[in-house]
């Protein structure tokens, strides 16, 4: 500190204010003469560090129910000066939020009496406050914006399922952006309306997808966020399998995009059964994943935000739905293949729709039952025997168990032609597949890999194949696409299915938390009550848990 320089503070025991008025208060503290820094915070320990490293270290006693405001000044005079203009500010703040003579209720319950259409709830108090919060919206049937952060996992996973059972979305925690009926919650950019709905987990990356969507002159039905861990396996994808069932059954929108960083592949498997369910064109951009390909049925994957904005632009104007007259069934995948490279990019792409999927290329090593697909030409299926691209008596074997297994319903080969290969393995394979399929239809897939030259005589091979029953391809891509189609089950969302009603009123919420949120409601047309709301209790933990009690 340069000499002269002084630090003080002052501290409002059991005052809370929303994070825009510390702001503001932060900033008019500092913009009085004499001032050099102003720090205007809820008196967590991590607030301290934050002053600390701005050099505004103080040593006061202060819990994190309590407002702390630090200033740095030129002389003991104008840091007393700014630190008693606090209070005088802190009211000129409240005056205006306030202006016009609103009538701002304490309590959720009463400004659902003020304001009883609303459906939402949008919520940005503390994290450790905020579960109760939305706890009690759902107990009152409204759907929850949780903006607020640092909610427990466990907490979450109980919300959305509680939410589910009662037709209800619970949109986050940390959930930034939503727009619904054509008001934005949030962050939410100001786009046109239109018919291409929104489902995504990252708050900004909505944001780029519809901003880019604005830009292309087509527009948005609806966008629902979910909050960053709702696609995690302890959350399962709850919300994000609600927003897909609500968009796949409303009228006004004709295309999906699904946003969200790579799920845990069971929810990434469930959402694509979803989304391939609904009948209409979805676009899934899962951050840093691996393709499946580009289409599969109905859906198209996008490897950027702006691919996927693009994407849906262009079936939004030439997409109609068609009858798909792909008859499908229930069963297990066994992929037997003999070059490792193929038996990845298979894995890759199946791994999107089927799910868990055992491998020796990967962690999930090979399990009896479920899904699996094996490289055969591994180490260790080779000590003391030829590669199978050359002696296929193992992958014979191999065939013959897995057809004997009555959970297997699809059985996936790769037949690799060239100098050096196997001469005929078409002719030695066809026999073995006719047998395995008679008894009782067994799918049989396989892919060709070769061209007319070789000496194995591409087109007698892929012609034997078919002529056994096998269903021959000529890229893993389109063996993908054909396999997820025919294996894909239909998904029914668990819970009780939220009312379309929920995206087609016309918006009315009450806010609780940053008065932000309240203006931006009001300045959209939307119909909106802001809550005076305090920590319960003064903040005082132990007396809000004794109370807590009491009401139930």
């Amino acid at each position: 500190m340069i000499p002269g320089e002084v630090t003080r503070c002052a501290v409002r025991a059991g005052s809370y204010h929303d994070s825009v008025v510390l702001m503001q208060l932060q900033r008019s503290l500092a913009a009085l003469p004499g001032v050099l820094d102003a720090g205007v915070v809820m008196a967590t320990p991590a607030n301290f560090e934050v002053l600390a490293a701005g050099g505004l270290d103080v040593d006061v006693k202060a819990g994190p129910d309590d407002l702390l405001v630090a200033v740095r000044a030129e002389s003991e005079e104008a840091a007393a000066e700014a630190l008693s203009r606090v209070d005088a500010l802190l009211r000129v703040r409240g005056a205006s939020a306030g202006a016009a003579g609103e009538h701002r209720p304490r309590s959720l319950a009463t400004a659902l009496k003020q304001l009883p259409e609303a459906r939402w709830v949008l919520i940005s108090v503390p994290g450790r406050y905020a579960a109760d919060v939305a706890q009690e919206a759902l107990d009152r049937g409204r759907n929850v914006f949780l903006y607020s952060d640092n909610v427990p996992l466990d907490r979450e996973a109980a919300l959305k399922r509680q939410a589910r059972e009662k037709g209800l979305l619970v949109m986050g925690p940390d959930c930034g952006t939503a727009v619904i009926q054509g008001v934005g919650l949030g962050f939410a950019n100001r786009v046109r309306r239109g018919s291409i709905g929104l489902v995504g987990a990252s708050g900004t990356g909505l944001q780029a997808v519809m901003s880019e969507i604005h830009a292309f002159d087509a527009g948005i039905s609806q966008a629902i966020g979910t909050g960053g861990r709702d696609l995690s396996h302890d959350v399962g994808g709850i919300t994000a399998v609600q927003a897909l069932d609500l968009l796949g059954r409303d009228p006004e929108t004709r295309v999906i995009v699904l946003i969200s960083k790579p799920p845990a592949p069971e929810v990434s498997a469930r959402l694509l059964a979803l989304a391939r369910s609904t009948g209409k064109p979805v676009v899934v951009q899962f951050l840093g994943a691996s393709l499946p390909g580009r289409q599969l049925g109905n859906l198209y994957f996008a490897a950027t935000l702006s691919e996927a904005a693009e994407t849906a632009v262009e079936l939004e104007k030439r997409w109609r739905a068609e009858p798909d007259d792909l008859s499908r069934r229930g069963g297990f995948l066994r992929g037997l293949f003999s070059g490792g490279t193929l038996a990845y990019e298979a894995l890759l792409g199946l791994s999107a729709m089927l799910s868990p999927i055992y491998s020796n290329l990967s962690s999930r090593s090979e399990a009896r039952g479920g899904h699996a697909i094996l490289d055969l030409g591994a180490d260790e299926f080779t000590v003391g025997r030829l590669h199978p691209m050359i002696d296929q008596d193992l992958r014979l074997r191999r065939l013959r168990q897995e057809a004997a297994d009555p959970e297997v319903g699809l059985i996936l080969l790769d037949v690799v032609l060239g100098e050096g290969a196997h001469a005929d393995p078409a002719g030695e394979l066809a026999p073995v597949i006719a047998q395995i399929r008679e008894p009782r239809d067994l799918d049989v897939v396989a892919i060709v890999i070769g061209t007319e030259d070789d000496p194995q005589d591409l087109a007698v091979q892929m012609e034997t194949l078919e002529a056994a029953g096998a269903r021959v391809f000529r890229t893993v891509t389109d063996a993908v696409a054909w396999i997820s189609e025919r294996l894909a089950t239909t998904v029914e969302p668990e819970g009780t299915a939220v009312p379309l009603e929920t995206i087609q009123d016309p918006l009315a919420a009450v806010n609780i938390g940053l008065e932000s949120f309240h203006a931006s409601l009001l300045a959209q047309g939307a119909a909106a009550v802001q809550v005076d709301w305090r920590p319960p209790a003064g903040g005082d933990e132990r007396l809000a848990g004794i109370l807590a009690r009491m009401k139930r």
